[in-house]
């Protein structure tokens, strides 16, 4: 999955970025007030739901990515263990249970206080990592609900690198 590009001057409200950003890409979004947008995109492996919020109070611009994989009560625990291990492995954001919504997120806050907005190439590269992420992950996550595997086992079943073409 690749984003096409934006160009933009610069612009102080974040969420217009993000909006021209979705806007070029074709995605469906909701502008919820002036400070959260939300859009739909479709993934290999699931439909991904964009959560932006900008905190002004926080100086920060909040993004997360929920999948639909609810989690029922008795896998919590080693999805949880799981979510420690994929987590290490990260060098952006950071995968999160909603306990209450039982919903798994990609979550990632970038700090804007006493600085420039962030650029477009900023939020691509946060989209694009996140979405990417939940890809690569989404497999461990469904052998740790669905399949019953343990934590480590769903990780490095899902990890197993293709060689070549058939």
């Amino acid at each position: 999955m690749s984003l096409r590009r934006i160009e933009t001057d610069v612009v102080d409200d974040p969420l217009d970025i993000v909006e021209h950003l979705i806007t070029e890409n074709d995605w469906p979004f909701e502008r919820q007030g002036d400070d959260e947008l939300v859009s739909g995109v479709a993934g290999q492996w699931s439909e991904y739901q964009l959560w932006f919020s900008r905190r002004i109070e926080h100086g920060a611009l909040q993004f997360s990515c929920a999948f639909d994989l609810r989690v029922p009560e008795p896998r919590k625990r080693e999805l949880n263990s799981l979510i420690v291990l994929v987590n290490e492995r990260l060098w952006l954001g950071h995968f999160d249970l909603w306990h209450d919504e039982r919903m798994l997120v990609f979550r990632h806050t970038l700090l804007l206080r006493d600085g420039p907005a962030p650029t477009a190439r900023q939020i691509e590269q946060v989209v694009e990592t996140a979405l990417s992420e939940c890809e690569r992950y989404y497999p461990a996550f469904q052998f740790a609900i669905w399949g019953g595997k343990e934590a480590r086992d769903a990780l490095d079943s899902a990890m197993i690198e293709t060689m070549g073409e058939a």
